[in-house]
């Protein structure tokens, strides 16, 4: 569980390679999401061309770690695959969370770079990765190995916590 409260946006890495057997870990965890109806329709492009990630960055506006960054995987579903109309973006972002959390377990720096739902950057992404029209892409995970430290806090807000009513 520490892996949960340790996680924060790292957005700068060192050059160091990340291994394959890393890489697949990842993807493993996103498969292990939990799923709507167990219909598993997520996909994941990992996107290790250094000029892919450098044109995603270009376009993105908020992803300027993909220049630095060694990989980075596109979280998607295929929506000819979908059974439970709608529930795509919470299988994703399932996957997206399981993804995050294995990266910390792994030694690694990770951020969730947001693509749906902006238009401009799903057209360009789309493009870039040539991605199939009935496939959505929800986000980016940019990796690497991290080369900034950020420190764990308690995010827990009282507050926000209600029982039974609002």
């Amino acid at each position: 569980m520490k892996e949960i409260f340790e996680r924060r946006s790292i957005r700068k890495y060192t050059s160091e390679k990340v291994e394959k057997e890393k890489i697949k870990k990842i993807v493993k965890a996103g498969f292990a999401a939990p799923s709507c109806g167990n219909q598993r329709i997520s996909h994941f492009i990992v996107i290790e061309n250094k000029e892919s990630l450098k044109k995603i960055a270009d376009i993105h506006g908020y992803a300027e770690a993909l220049r630095e960054a060694d990989t980075a995987i596109a979280v998607c579903a295929n929506l000819e695959e979908e059974v439970y109309e709608g529930f795509w973006v919470q299988d994703c972002a399932a996957a997206a969370e399981n993804m995050l959390t294995e990266a910390v377990h792994l030694g690694l720096g990770a951020v969730w770079l947001g693509v749906h739902p902006k238009e401009r950057i799903i057209k360009h992404v789309n493009s870039i990765l040539e991605i199939p029209e009935k496939v959505k892409v929800l986000s980016i995970i940019s990796l690497g190995y991290p080369a900034e430290e950020k420190e764990a806090s308690d995010r827990y807000i009282e507050d926000k916590v209600h029982f039974d009513k609002w």
